[in-house]
């Protein structure tokens, strides 16, 4: 009668095992909100900066459609046996005006 009695008393819990094991779970809980606001907040941010990152590459990136006739600012090459076309091109851009 004696070993049905302590498998009886093992079975028993006190009150501070339930909470010990209740705070802990409090405590692991709260911990998992915390975390997870604070990614939430973070993700939130990084998703403000590339949206930001996003609008500046679209900006330094815009070509505007052509309007109307645009001609060359360069020049075309000239042909090689044109050997004074050299000194006047430079001339011309030397000149103080």
């Amino acid at each position: 009668m004696t070993n049905k009695r302590e498998k009886v008393r093992a079975q028993v819990k006190s009150r501070w095992y339930y909470l010990f094991w209740g705070a802990a779970t409090v405590s692991v809980f709260a911990g998992q909100l915390y975390v997870g606001n604070g990614f939430r907040r973070m993700a939130e941010s990084n998703d403000g900066i590339s949206a930001d990152i996003n609008l500046l590459v679209e900006v330094l990136t815009y070509v505007p459609e052509p309007e109307g006739r645009y001609f060359p600012l360069v020049p075309s090459a000239p042909d090689r046996q044109d050997a004074d076309y050299r000194t006047r091109f430079f001339e011309e851009d030397m000149v103080i005006k």
